[in-house]
């Protein structure tokens, strides 16, 4: 696990060696071992320059970067790992390529050399990766098939710059003025910028999925995955042959992901995901695993307890962590500046504090990130199945008689509400995004001040681009694979995770199992009332009962009592104080309204309260 950042250009204060320092050193918290550098020139003379920031998980004494090929004609600087590299290194042994290091890295520059770009096929695992071709004069940049490690880019002056986060760009740009308005109506609706688009004007993310080409001035992108959930089904597997078929791949996914050559651990929630994992881990390893739980003073809020049921079924080596509102707002900011954008889920600060109290006994730790959207855990997954039934009754009726009733139901009702008030959005596009989103469409247009238009998407890859026989199950599935997941929770968990010097695995996200489950029909994965129905499955009789039949309650944090009280103060500073720099984007009545509701009890409007807040935090961070 690493940071990879690189330069090619003519200007003399950019294309230089020190500027590419200047970004690497940027991103030093994400590998804080070593760091290494490449520069050469192109055809039109022009700079070429990569750095590497390195976190030693495999090979640690020989595994440097930049990495080359036997003639020196091939260099990379590579973020993630490849799990399948020694079975890779075996077959490309037998082509009669010839390995220096043990290294996964080796891997990715001798299967370049034997299939060119198609390469990126061939690995199973989480990876972004530069390769300088330098008999081809050629760049070449590619990211994992769910975007789960980060790769943003820009292009301007003839340049081209790269990098693991964007904070290297502000090394060596002034971004202070590049704030990209057009997509403030995305964030608001989504929580989050989706894909390709940033919140900074002409930085973008390359997709999941995708490898690129910079050769004489030209970028050139290129599709080479998909996540199949946007095709039909075409297995008949019985219950019992289906669910040794997944519980063989997921066993093989996480064996795959415990390949170390440092200590490492796992993170611990209680519920389902994690404690699959580590009942897995358990059963692999001979030795005892290290578990990770994080949770509140609130106890409604807090799983310590379940997570402590599932360590001492297991006998791991278990650490717990309590977080309070103090530290949310001590941590909130600094947080901002390593995601480089507004923290989409207060669920990032006790990731971040858990994966500090991790790191001071291991590098890496296995997660049970993914296994909602491969496997339909949530119960948008259960509910988003009547939408078109629920869309029969006349519009009329849906929003002037049963959603208003519906919004002035207690608290308590909250998951009821949000089913009812988004399974009448006929659009798709709209609807699908609403399930987690902060604002609806219409309250955008009344919350913005005149000026702030939707964005057009006609540029961005679409998360809605499925078969149209497709079932709504697969088509939401297939936009949280493609939305949700690369532009959210994948994003927070490397932030959050390389902040504080680890690396994070992730066996649910494995891309044999995404695809042996989207040959399943719908029932394997949601079943009447029950949401990952395979998994629970599998898992009978390897991890505790009442582990199995917990309904889902997420990893949240108490916020939405933490505005109404000791964060009260806080947020009317930051979002209508004199110093407040969003509030000339909003309308100031709709937004006081939102502010009061909440205070006064009369609606939940935390999701609202906290994407704005944190729009206004980073705009504060991205002006230092």
């Amino acid at each position: 696990m690493c940071g990879i950042t690189g330069i090619i250009s003519n200007d003399i204060a950019l294309g230089s060696l020190s500027s590419l320092h200047a970004m690497t050193d940027a991103i030093q918290h994400r590998g804080p071992d070593d760091c290494g550098y490449y520069e050469t020139t192109d055809e039109q003379g022009r700079f070429v320059g990569m750095g590497h920031r390195r976190l030693s998980i495999i090979d640690v004494d020989s595994g440097k970067q930049p990495i080359s090929n036997e003639d020196e004609t091939v260099f990379l600087v590579f973020n993630g790992e490849i799990y399948n590299f020694q079975e890779l290194r075996a077959t490309l042994v037998d082509k009669g390529h010839v390995f220096k290091t043990l290294s996964d890295s080796e891997v990715i520059v001798h299967a370049y050399e034997e299939y060119g770009e198609q390469c990126v096929s061939h690995f199973r695992g989480m990876f972004a990766f530069a390769i300088w071709d330098d008999v081809k004069k050629t760049l070449y940049l590619a990211r994992d098939r769910f975007g789960k490690k980060p790769l943003f880019y820009t292009a301007r002056n003839d340049s081209l710059l790269f990098s693991s986060e964007i904070k290297s760009f502000n090394a060596v740009l002034d971004l202070r003025d590049e704030i990209n308005a057009g997509v403030i109506p995305d964030y608001l609706a989504y929580r989050y910028v989706p894909g390709p688009d940033t919140l900074y004007n002409d930085i973008y993310k390359l997709s999941p999925g995708t490898y690129a080409t910079y050769c004489n001035g030209l970028l050139q992108e290129h599709s080479y995955y998909l996540p199949p959930d946007r095709n039909r089904c075409g297995s008949n597997a019985t219950d019992d042959e289906a669910v040794e078929k997944f519980l063989s791949i997921l066993r093989e996914s996480v064996k795959l992901r415990m390949i170390s050559d440092v200590p490492f651990g796992a993170f611990l929630s209680g519920g389902i995901d994690s404690t699959a994992i580590v009942a897995l881990m358990s059963e692999i390893s001979s030795y005892p695993a290290k578990t990770f739980s994080v949770g509140f003073d609130e106890s409604n809020y807090s799983e310590l307890k379940y997570a402590e049921t599932v360590a001492k079924h297991f006998g791991t080596d278990h650490h717990e962590l309590t977080v309070t509102h103090e530290e949310l707002i001590e941590h909130l900011p600094a947080l901002i500046r390593f995601r480089d954008a507004p923290v989409s889920e207060p669920s990032d600060i006790p990731i971040y504090l858990l994966a500090l109290e991790a790191g001071k006994s291991v590098k890496m730790v296995l997660t049970g990130e993914g296994s909602d959207e491969i496997l339909g855990g949530y119960p948008k997954h259960v509910f988003e199945r009547y939408a078109k039934y629920y869309q029969l009754v006349p519009k009329a009726v849906r929003h002037l008689l049963i959603e208003p009733m519906v919004k002035a139901l207690p608290y308590k009702f909250r998951r009821a509400k949000t089913a009812l008030c988004t399974l009448g959005i006929e659009d798709p596009t709209e609807r699908l995004p609403r399930w987690f989103g902060a604002l609806s469409s219409s309250d955008t247009e009344r919350l913005l001040a005149t000026g702030y238009g939707r964005m057009a998407a006609s540029n961005k890859p679409s998360p809605f681009l499925v078969d149209k026989e497709a079932s709504a199950l697969r088509k939401i599935l297939y936009f949280d694979q493609t939305s949700w997941l690369p532009d959210n929770l994948l994003e927070r968990g490397d932030r959050m995770t390389m902040a504080a010097s680890i690396e994070a695995r992730m066996p649910f996200m494995d891309h044999h199992l995404a695809e042996y489950a989207s040959t399943l029909p719908d029932r394997f994965r949601v079943r009447g009332r029950t949401t990952k129905w395979i998994l629970r499955e599998a898992m009978k009789g390897l991890v505790p009962d009442e582990i199995l039949s917990r309904p889902k309650v997420g990893f949240r944090l108490p916020v939405n009592e933490w505005f109404r009280g000791p964060m009260k103060d806080y947020l009317y500073e930051n979002l209508m104080g004199a110093d407040s720099i969003s509030k000339g984007f909003y309308k100031k009545v709709f937004l006081k309204k939102v502010l009061d509701e909440h205070i006064a009890g009369r609606q939940n409007n935390e999701k609202i309260l906290w994407t704005l807040l944190n729009l206004e935090l980073w705009l504060k961070e991205s002006q230092r």
